[in-house]
């Protein structure tokens, strides 16, 4: 027992060496070293003092786990009382019923080796254990203590930052004022120039939608004119009694009056679906039949291009899917998007014209198919192809991007394509693209679900 309490004495000797509040408990320290190594030589050398030396040595220890236990300023080696004390309660049993019987003690003495044995290795395996754990504590402590001192370092930093930041953010609140009178002026700027592609493309269907409606206001003319004359027959014919002529004339008048009635209403059509075009989109999807859009724009395109050349003549075609039905879009959008297509497809062509190919005639073809094969998951694709100069490949991935033109100054305003790229993909969630060969013409494809 004198060899444990001399190992823990090393130990607080060693522990507490440095520490400025126990002088005194130092030099004690060392007397009990001093007076235990001379009784474990006295135990060692004479055998009859042996039970006497034990009894001191557990008064010793337990002396020493009390100071131990009781005195704050070693709270770190209270973990000695743990690891120590079960070994000092199973040596004071012992040595108790040894005084008791010797001849009850030996009868058991294999188990009580085997208890002090357990008493030993409890001790030794608390006191490896919870060296690791100080070890660890130890570091996490050296740990706090450096974080300690980043965050003053910190602190100092972030003072000198917060001055710096306070310097830079009144010059960003400046900045970020100018930056949004900036912005200010250039959202004006943008709605002008959205609103300049708008009138531009309108005022091109100008001369087109003259044509359109100069057509049924011919029919409406002459119909009329003939049923002036019929009139007067018809008067004529009652009064001559001949009912039975006047009611045929009568039905003349009767069959020019619907013609009359479907061209004045062809006009009224034309005329609404320019308004639209002008107005700004409400964003409001309704039923509307695509092949009747696409047509009509066709249409008015050609002939908006006609009146301004002369000379200029083109074949277009269409081949329109009938299964598909009215489709919900927003009239005034889609109907940009195709005249934009459809201008530009016309452009193509005219300036291949100018070449004077031989044998060249300028196409222009619309179609729409339905994609799909179950009425969920129906789509509508519309095609606008031309055989003009196509599009050249170093550029193909610029044509959606704003102001990007392939048109002369003061042609185009960049703006068409990545309008009508927004009104598919963000104002109707399907998907535009284009498919092209330099020198043979292009193709612009529009894929619209139709939920």
């Amino acid at each position: 027992m004198f060899v444990v309490i001399i190992l823990v004495l090393i130990y607080l000797r060693k522990t507490y060496r440095a520490t400025p509040s126990m002088p005194e408990w130092y030099g004690k320290l060392q007397w009990v070293l001093i007076g235990s190594i001379a009784l474990l030589v006295a135990q060692a050398v004479n055998d009859q003092t042996r039970t006497a030396l034990n009894w001191v040595a557990i008064a010793m220890l337990g002396w020493l786990l009390y100071v131990i236990n009781s005195d704050e300023r070693f709270k770190e080696a209270k973990f000695l009382v743990t690891a120590i004390f079960p070994y000092l309660v199973v040596n004071f049993v012992f040595e108790t019923a040894k005084l008791i019987s010797t001849d009850f003690y030996n009868q058991w003495k294999g188990w009580t080796d085997a208890i002090e044995t357990f008493a030993v290795i409890w001790g030794v395996g608390t006191w490896i254990v919870t060296r690791k754990q100080r070890k660890e504590l130890k570091k996490a402590r050296q740990k706090a203590i450096e974080e300690e001192q980043n965050n003053k370092v910190i602190s100092a930093m972030k003072a000198q930052l917060e001055i710096e930041v306070a310097e830079r953010t009144a010059e960003l609140r400046k900045q970020k004022e100018e930056l949004e009178i900036t912005l200010d002026e250039l959202k004006s700027a943008q709605a002008q120039l959205i609103q300049s592609e708008k009138m531009a493309s309108l005022g091109e269907l100008t001369a087109g939608i003259a044509h359109e409606i100069q057509n049924p206001l011919n029919f409406v003319n002459n119909f009329s004119e003939v049923n002036k004359e019929l009139l007067h027959e018809m008067k004529h014919e009652i009064d001559s009694g001949n009912l039975s002529e006047a009611k045929n004339i009568a039905k003349d008048i009767e069959d020019n009056e619907d013609k009359i009635n479907f061209h004045g209403k062809r006009a009224d059509a034309i005329v609404k679906s320019m308004l639209q075009h002008s107005r700004s989109s409400s964003g409001k999807k309704e039923p509307t039949d695509i092949n009747a859009l696409a047509d009509e724009y066709l249409r008015l395109a050609y002939h908006g291009l006609r009146a301004k050349d002369k000379s200029f003549n083109a074949k277009f075609e269409t081949d329109f899917d009938d299964r598909i039905g009215p489709i919900n879009i927003v009239h005034q959008d889609i109907g940009r998007v195709l005249l934009n297509l459809i201008n530009n497809a016309f452009y193509s062509v005219s300036e291949k014209q100018k070449q004077e190919i031989p044998g060249y005639e300028p196409t222009i073809v619309v179609t729409t198919n339905r994609l799909g094969n179950r009425p969920e998951n129906y789509r509508v694709e519309i095609k606008v192809a031309d055989n003009g100069n196509g599009i050249p490949q170093k550029v193909l991935d610029k044509i959606f991007q704003p102001f990007f033109t392939t048109k002369p100054t003061g042609l185009g305003t960049g703006l068409g394509l990545s309008l009508s790229y927004d009104i598919i993909t963000r104002g109707h969630s399907g998907e535009l693209k284009v498919e092209t060969k330099e020198g043979e013409g292009a193709e612009f494809i529009i894929i619209l679900p139709t939920q």
